[in-house]
């Protein structure tokens, strides 16, 4: 009789056992999903962010050329004043 309790005890021990180590598996398989979520989440919004810096550096790169010829063009300007009151 006491052989059967122990052995009745040991089996409920052993399926309490993979019933928690299956808990834990699968707690474990939810974390790593979220943490996959949360990394793709960050490779998207450092994209973005990358994406918005490239246009922000054409935006001003373009204003500094039109700028630039701008200063020209009122140079050429200034210049052709000043050869007309030469002649």
């Amino acid at each position: 009789m006491k052989s059967i309790f122990i052995a009745v005890l040991a089996a409920a021990v052993f399926v309490g056992c993979d019933q928690q180590k299956a808990d834990i598996e699968t707690s474990k398989d939810a974390t790593q999903k979220s943490i996959e979520g949360q990394k793709d989440a960050v490779d998207a919004a450092a994209k973005d962010t990358k994406k918005q810096a490239e246009v922000s550096a054409d935006v001003a790169k373009a204003q500094l050329e039109a700028e630039k010829k701008k200063v020209e063009a009122q140079a050429e300007a200034d210049k052709a004043k000043v050869d007309a009151l030469k002649k």
